[in-house]
C-alpha cells in the first residue's frame, strides 16, 4: 500500500496514526494537491488528500473511509467496535472532530486570500464552529479517561488529531486553558509514539 499526503494535513495525520497503531507498514508518498505538478487528482478526482493506494492499484479516499478500511483488514488493536450503538458513538466523535477540522481549514484558507477578497465574517463563522465543537467535546468527555470511557479508540485519534491541528495552525485559540479535560486527554495521547512521531510540520 501507498499513502499519498503531506506532513501538514490533519486528515493525513489521522491515517498515519491509525497505521502506526495497527502496526502496518505503508509507503508514504509526499504530495500536495496545492502544487502545480501534483499527482493527487490522478488518483482522487476530488483533488484531496489523503489517498490510500491499495496493492491492486485501487485508490481509497476520504480519511474516514481509509481508517475504517485499515481497521477492518487487521484484527489487532481494533479501533472501531462491532456494529452497534457504541460504534455509532465512535463515528459521531470522528464526524465532530473532522467537522472541526473542516471549519479550521476553511478559516485558514480564507485568511490567506488577498486583502479585499477575504471575508472576516466567513472566518468568524468558521471559528465559531471550532469553539462550539471544542465545548461539545469537553462536555462529552467529562472526567472520562478516553472519549469512549476506559479504552482508546478511533474517537481519541480523531479528537487528538483535531486538537493537534489547532496547536499547529491556530495557537491563539487557547483551548487548553478553557478545556482542561481536553488538554489532559491530548497530553496523554502525545505520549503514544503514533502521535509523537506524526506531529504536523511545514
Amino acid at each position: 500500500m501507498k499513502l499519498i499526503g503531506s506532513y501538514t494535513s490533519p486528515f493525513v495525520r489521522k491515517v498515519r496514526i491509525v497505521l502506526a497503531e495497527k502496526k502496518m507498514e505503508c509507503e508514504f508518498d509526499i504530495d500536495s494537491p496545492w502544487t502545480a505538478d501534483s499527482a493527487v487528482p490522478n488518483h482522487n478526482p476530488l483533488g484531496k488528500i489523503p489517498v490510500l493506494l491499495l496493492d491492486d492499484g485501487t485508490p481509497l479516499f476520504d480519511s474516514r473511509v481509509i481508517v475504517e478500511y485499515i481497521d477492518n483488514v487487521t484484527p489487532n488493536n481494533k479501533l472501531f467496535p462491532a456494529p452497534n450503538r457504541e460504534r455509532i458513538e465512535v463515528k459521531r466523535w470522528e464526524a465532530l472532530a473532522d467537522g472541526l477540522l473542516d471549519a479550521a481549514v476553511a478559516a485558514l484558507l480564507e485568511g490567506k486570500r488577498p486583502d479585499g477578497e477575504k471575508s472576516a465574517g466567513w472566518i468568524e463563522r468558521q471559528l465559531g464552529k471550532v469553539d462550539r465543537s471544542l465545548a461539545f467535546m469537553a462536555d462529552e468527555l467529562g472526567e472520562k479517561n478516553f472519549c469512549m470511557g476506559t479504552h482508546f479508540s478511533m474517537a481519541d485519534i480523531a479528537v487528538g488529531t483535531a486538537l493537534g491541528y489547532l496547536n499547529f495552525r491556530f495557537p491563539a485559540i487557547d483551548w487548553q486553558e478553557r478545556h482542561a479535560n481536553l488538554a489532559k486527554l491530548y497530553d496523554k495521547l502525545m505520549q503514544r509514539p503514533s502521535f509523537a512521531e506524526t506531529v504536523p510540520h511545514d
